[in-house]
């Protein structure tokens, strides 16, 4: 279920169709500026890291995306439509009364999402909660991944899933951090050390080098989970 769109020579060209297609959504957005911080590593995660297509969404196997941070999904839905979830028609109702597109990501109404999310600290928990649930059922393939925004870990819940995940050895849980400088407190030593504390697999690179992103995505870590922190230039929340 490998995506098999993209080649290395072609990043640029990948986002300025995405930033056409953002474009197409018109409506009233306060949250522009977090949507474009996501960009490029979604389109990495979509284009060449999950095993996800339109064909496979409900698959038992399939790898699974929660977007955490459901804010400002202008981005996501970009990704969605260029990999084939839903037209591109639909992106000029964004916001819209009676889209499918609202300001957050709502799983009944968007193909492809796999929850309805907004509400910050809610979506790592999910991704732990989601690799329990495969283990169970004997599913050790599948991998899950998460987005969250740096300000997040503001919200004590994460601090207690990254503190379960670890010592419980989840290596099917990936967690991706998008660093705009938005997080009110900070972590001594950087949002990687927190995740490294707790038993992780870290590391964090260039949010906006789509060959590092795919480095830090596709890195091997046994045993544990994996938690990549992207920096983008600071943009607000």
């Amino acid at each position: 279920m490998t995506n098999t769109t993209y080649t290395p020579s072609a990043p640029e060209a990948a986002v300025r169709e995405l930033h056409r297609l953002m474009a197409l959504m018109t409506g009233d957005e306060k949250h522009s500026t977090a949507a474009t911080s996501t960009l490029d590593a979604l389109w990495v995660l979509y284009d060449r890291v999950l095993r996800v297509s339109p064909g496979t969404a409900d698959d038992r196997g399939r790898d699974r995306f929660l977007l955490s941070k459901g804010h400002g999904p202008m981005a996501y839905f970009a990704v969605l439509a260029a990999k084939g979830f839903f037209g591109e028609e639909l992106l000029g109702g964004f916001g819209e009364y009676g889209s499918p597109l609202g300001h957050h990501p709502d799983r009944t109404l968007v193909p492809g999402a796999e929850i309805g999310s907004g509400s910050l600290g809610h979506g790592l928990p999910l991704a732990v909660g989601s690799v329990l649930g495969l283990r169970a059922q004997g599913l050790t393939d599948p991998r899950v991944w998460v987005l969250i925004g740096d300000a997040e870990l503001d919200e004590g819940s994460n601090h207690e899933a990254i503190g379960y995940a670890g010592p419980a050895g989840l290596e099917q849980l990936h967690t991706l951090v998008i660093d705009n400088g938005s997080a009110s407190y900070g972590w001594p030593g950087g949002i990687a050390s927190r995740f490294e504390a707790a038993g992780w697999s870290a590391e964090t690179v260039d949010g906006r080098d789509h060959e590092a992103l795919y480095a830090a995505f596709t890195a091997p870590h046994p045993g544990r989970p994996r938690a990549v922190v992207a920096r983008v230039e600071p943009k607000g929340a």
